[in-house]
């Protein structure tokens, strides 16, 4: 009979939230939870700021290409960090370091001191505070659930936190900058990051072994690198990570331009449109929550990376607010299905003494490739139009999905012997 009522309760709502039973994890949830909502209301102010001060879709690409440019090039480096130094001291560092950006950036707004070559400079010492947190923090996931079990239910949370966040800040950051401006989502964003440093410091995180290695730290780096080229899976999942971040997810730059100029809308119109993104996202994680096993999501990330194509193809043939809606809620879902996904399967095969160091190359694949692909869309938009940027993206990541679907035999077997 217990084992009956078990099988029940995982099937419900417990079942989907377990890694929240871990009261690390917990708190980090919940304190991220809150962070993360500032932190997309930044992101939308920044960008109808910069698109309010230059009317222009490259300098979308270029602010984008700063944010994360460092992410490429920092990430790797901040990886070996991940796996010698304490990874919540370093969270919390950056988290700091963080709150300080918003700061300095609310008061050059409030005081109308704001110039372009601010916000260049800012954003790009943001990116390389970022280099530094996202693969740590990746890496850090591990250590705050109790059981390795939960660790895929708990990846699966951060993107339901992370695009929980996606869907209510960026509304509330449309109707703030329409009433009062971009300043006020600065000081909301740089008040945020106090729920997640008090987390972590109430975080009693048990003391872990750590890689720790005497070699020179370049010989450290490039046996990371040959450890994740060698390993076919981690190989191509990377791979095509690196592509549909490149010539899909980047295409996000565009949306102010694609408010204002295809939609003939405003900082409103962004604001919905990035909240329907948020709730496919938010769709898509739960779906991966919700999942009772690992196994098979080798064939989703496929699935999800043609998702993603379709979705911006159809979004390119669009002129309508509310069909544009429905599209970004199929983009949103395709997108954060596919980055999961991956981040899923490389917790589960890739070997611990080497965690940050893959973590931080997934982070210079999901976030580093977006630093030239937005770039690159900026300037093909520039160059021919929102419509085709959006087309060529689009036919790229269904591109990808097909060779990474090509390749799953030759590595099926080996993912599914470290999944249970």
């Amino acid at each position: 009979m217990k084992s009956k009522e078990v099988t029940k309760e995982e099937k419900g709502l417990a079942f989907m939230l377990r890694a929240l039973r871990s009261s690390n994890y917990r708190l980090f949830f919940f304190g991220q939870g809150i962070s993360l909502i500032g932190t997309w209301m930044q992101q939308i102010a920044m960008s109808w700021l910069i698109y309010r001060l230059t009317g222009s879709a490259l300098s979308l690409g270029i602010i984008g290409f700063l944010a994360q440019a460092p992410i490429f090039f920092l990430a790797p480096l901040a990886g070996i960090w991940a796996d010698q130094w304490d990874r919540r001291k370093i969270v919390m560092i950056t988290q700091v370091l963080s709150m300080l950006e918003a700061f300095l950036l609310a008061g050059l707004v409030l005081t109308e001191t704001i110039q372009i070559w601010h916000i260049y400079v800012l954003t790009l010492v943001l990116g390389c505070i970022n280099a530094f947190d996202m693969p740590v923090r990746q890496a850090f996931t591990i250590d705050m659930v109790d059981r390795k079990e939960d660790l895929s239910n708990a990846i699966a949370l951060n993107s339901v936190m992370f695009n929980g966040a996606r869907l209510v800040g960026p509304s509330i950051a449309g109707l703030l900058i329409a009433a009062w401006g971009e300043g006020v989502c600065f000081i909301v964003n740089c008040i945020s990051y106090i729920t997640a440093i008090v987390a972590l410091v109430l975080m009693k995180v048990h003391k872990k072994t750590v890689y720790k290695n005497s070699t020179a730290f370049l010989e450290i780096l490039k046996e990371g690198f040959a450890y994740a080229y060698g390993f076919s899976p981690i190989r191509w999942i990377l791979m095509l990570l690196s592509l549909t971040s490149f010539a899909g997810m980047s295409t996000s730059v565009l949306l102010p331009v694609f408010a204002a100029e295809t939609l003939g809308g405003g900082a409103d119109s962004l604001g919905f449109l990035m909240g329907a993104s948020g709730i496919g996202a938010v769709g898509g994680a739960i779906y991966l929550a919700s999942r009772t096993s690992s196994r098979g999501l080798e064939t989703v990330l496929t699935i999800a990376a043609g998702l993603l194509g379709t979705g911006l193809m159809l979004l390119s043939l669009v002129s309508v607010l509310w069909l544009a809606m429905l599209i970004m809620m199929l983009v949103g879902f395709g997108m954060i299905v596919q980055v999961a996904s991956s981040n899923t399967l490389l917790q589960h095969v890739v070997e611990e003494d080497k965690r940050g160091r893959v973590m931080g190359f997934y982070t210079m694949a999901f976030i580093g490739m977006g630093t030239l692909g937005n770039l690159w869309v900026g300037y093909m938009a520039y160059l021919i139009g929102i419509a085709h940027a959006y087309q060529i993206g689009g036919a790229l990541c269904i591109m990808g999905g097909l060779l990474f679907a090509g390749k799953l035999q030759e590595f099926r077997k080996i993912i599914r012997t470290h999944i249970k």
